[in-house]
Parts: C-alpha cells; sequence; structure tokens
C-alpha cells in the first residue's frame, strides 16, 4: 500500500502526529517494536488497577489548548501530584514548601523558615569562598550550587542521594546547570506542579492513545487513515541501504512512503556515525499485593538516602482513588544506559548537545525525513511538551 508517512513509534508524539496528518487527510503507517501502543506511557490493567508500567506519568499543563486537546481523547480526573520523601524514617513532604520546613526545623512562619534557609545558603556561600579564595561565589558543581541555594539541611536529607542516585554520580562531579533553582515555597501547599491543568487520564494512558490511533467511524473527523504495526522493527520492516532507508521508501512487504517521523534514538538512525549520545534508564520491579489494600498511602514516595537504591516507590492505585482490595507498587531504580538497554533521560550537557547538533545538521540533508520526541529530538519533554512540539511539526507540513 501507499502511505504519505510512516511513523515509526506508537508513543504519544507518533500519535498525536499520525491522528492530525490523518485529519489533513493524509494515509498513515505507524509501527512500533513493542507489541502495544502507547510508548513509555502505556498503562496496563492488573487486579482492576491501571498500572504505569515505565514509570509514573502525571499529566500537568499551563497550556490551555494542549488541556483541551487531550481532553478530546480522554476524561481527566483531579489527581494532584503531592509526592513525600522519605529520608531515614524521617517524612517531607515535596516540593520544599512549609509543611517540609515545619518538620524539618519545628518552626511555624515563613519568616523562620526564610531566615534558616538563607543563613544555611549564606554560611555555605563563605565558605566555599574561603576555600577557593575568592569574595564572588560561582557553583563549579551540582553540590556547590545547591548548597547556595538550600543550605546544608535541606541538600543533605532531600536533594544529594536522590540527585546521584538519579545521576549516577556523586554531586561534586555533576555539573551546576542541572539546578538552575531550588524553588522554595513559603506557604503550606504540597502540590508539586505549578500548571494550571493536572490530572490522570481515567481508564489509563493506553486508552488515550488508542483513541489518538482511531479512524473511520469511530473518529468522523479523520478523513485519512492510520495503520498501526505492533511488534514491528523499523530496521527490519524498511529497505534500508547501509544503515539509511533506501530511496524511495519502501518496506520490506512492498509499501511505500513519501516521508517518514523516526522517534526513536537519531543517532541509532544514523548508525553513530557521528558519535554515541548518552542517556539514562531505568529498571522497574513491580509487586503486586493482593493482601494488602493500602501499602504507602501515596501514589509517590520518593527515598533520598543514597543507600537506598531506588529513588521512588509508586503505588499505582492512588493515581486514581482507587478503594478496592489489594494493591500493586512499582519500585524505580536509575541505572547507567548501554547499547540495547531502554534509553529515558537525554544526558543534556554540553558534550551530548554539541554531539545532538551535528546530527541535527546532519538530519538537515534529508528533508523527507522528520525527527520527534525525547528520543528523535534528545530533549527531556514531559507529556505536554510533546504534544505541543508534535501539533507545532504537523502545522508545518
Amino acid at each position: 500500500m501507499k502511505y504519505d508517512y510512516l511513523v515509526v513509534g506508537a508513543g504519544l508524539f507518533g500519535a498525536v502526529f499520525a491522528h492530525e496528518m490523518a485529519v489533513k487527510g493524509k494515509n498513515v503507517l505507524v509501527i512500533d517494536k513493542r507489541s502495544q501502543v502507547a510508548g513509555n506511557i502505556y498503562t496496563e490493567n492488573k487486579m482492576g488497577i491501571n498500572v504505569h508500567k515505565y514509570g509514573a506519568h502525571i499529566f500537568h499543563t499551563s497550556d490551555k489548548e494542549v488541556w483541551d486537546y487531550v481532553n478530546r481523547f480522554a476524561e481527566f480526573n483531579n489527581y494532584i501530584n503531592c509526592p513525600v520523601a522519605s529520608y531515614k524514617d524521617e517524612l517531607y513532604n515535596l516540593p520544599f514548601n512549609m509543611n517540609t520546613f515545619s518538620k524539618m526545623w519545628g518552626i511555624k512562619t515563613p519568616a523562620e523558615a526564610k531566615a534558616i534557609i538563607d543563613k544555611q545558603a549564606g554560611e555555605e556561600i563563605e565558605r566555599m569562598n574561603r576555600e577557593k579564595g575568592t569574595t564572588e561565589f560561582v557553583a563549579d558543581n551540582l553540590e556547590e550550587q545547591a548548597l547556595s541555594l538550600a543550605g546544608r539541611d535541606i541538600y543533605e536529607k532531600l536533594v544529594k542521594g536522590y540527585t546521584e542516585k538519579q545521576w549516577g554520580r556523586d554531586c561534586k562531579d555533576l555539573p551546576a546547570f542541572i539546578i538552575k533553582r531550588l524553588p522554595m515555597r513559603y506557604i503550606y501547599d504540597n502540590n508539586y506542579f505549578n500548571d494550571r491543568y493536572q490530572g490522570i487520564p481515567m481508564g489509563g494512558y493506553t486508552a488515550l492513545v488508542e483513541k489518538l490511533l482511531l479512524t473511520g467511524k469511530e473518529n468522523e473527523a479523520v478523513s485519512g487513515s492510520i495503520t498501526v504495526k505492533t511488534d514491528t522493527d523499523y530496521y527490519d520492516f524498511v529497505k534500508m541501504e547501509g544503515n539509511l532507508p533506501a530511496q524511495p521508501f519502501e518496506s520490506v512487504n512492498g509499501d511505500s512512503f513519501e516521508k517518514i517521523l523516526f522517534t526513536g534514538m537519531i543517532d541509532e538512525f544514523f548508525g553513530y556515525k557521528l558519535g554515541t549520545l548518552e542517556y539514562r534508564s531505568l529498571r522497574f520491579e513491580t509487586e503486586e499485593l493482593p493482601d494488602v489494600d493500602n501499602y504507602q498511602g501515596n501514589a509517590v514516595v520518593n527515598y533520598t538516602e543514597r543507600d537506598i537504591p531506588y529513588t521512588r516507590i509508586i503505588e499505582h492505585k492512588h493515581f486514581e482513588y482507587g478503594t478496592g482490595k489489594g494493591t500493586i507498587i512499582t519500585r524505580e531504580y536509575p541505572a547507567n544506559w548501554k547499547h540495547g538497554d531502554e534509553p529515558y533521560y537525554p544526558m543534556n550537557d554540553e558534550k551530548n548537545n554539541k554531539l545532538f547538533s551535528q546530527y541535527t545538521e546532519l538530519a538537515g540533508e534529508y528533508r523527507n525525513i522528520l525527527f520527534g520526541g525525547r528520543l528523535g529530538q534528545y530533549k527531556y519533554y514531559n507529556m505536554d511538551q510533546v504534544i505541543r512540539a508534535a501539533l507545532d511539526m504537523v502545522a508545518e507540513q
């Protein structure tokens, strides 16, 4: 069959792009190497609970157009993300707010909290300047940056261990720009996000993506077509010439495509000819607890001690206010990435961003090949940013 677009990857970026191009009357083939659609936002129902298989995903945005867009495909609940941090049997509310400060120091007022933070941060800056022999403070690494913003107590209990687990490096070996600022809320407010709109799609994210990919009678707004093939690896499916798709674009089955949208790793697409971009990966350990109705009392609990190997435990039923019998939890372990592992977080430091810019320049030579999503654009995206980027790309077609 002849298609206008081959979309590689049935995650959120690919699904939005495919849907909107089908609305424009284009015929789109979407392929994914996994056995299901929805990419890393895939949810599967177990024990009546929608389990976030590839880590917790909480939709939040201040972009009303994007909010209205997703609400066309799913009904969202009013879930508000209020994570808790656990440090040596002490529990603290996140983000840093008056509940956090009151628990940490036994104080009540914003003035008291601000005085302690300013005093500790000032003492750290003075100490570091003295050790460096300077009077003008410039953070040389993440530890120095965090200490200058939050002081010793918050850094040691809530920043250091969690960050080192997340990045797999000592805070002294991480660049300062990773923490540009540490927001301090001098109000009693545990809502993690500042965005106006927030929630979880009722029924899970998979259903949302499946609706995006529907055509025909199920979605009369779509005048084109969308065909979805899972368990289909791009590198086995497309006729190749070396490391690149042969032109004109065709599949091994005889399908043809005018253009390709690739949402996988851009360096892999080009056979790593310029070098390998770096990522952080994750490992998930999910446990079904049929005899436990409420494991931790919250959807997200972060573990900020370095000695505890996982960064957080997710209790999935709390995302949708589940009250039924049994529960399911997932421990999330950060991991070094190597070829063959699932890449989750781009390492957007100076070295990798420079290499990505070289790949972007190379990609510009192929006008009928588009790159999208976290991996194709080598950028950390929240879900609303993924949708915005996909819609912007559609507008350029």
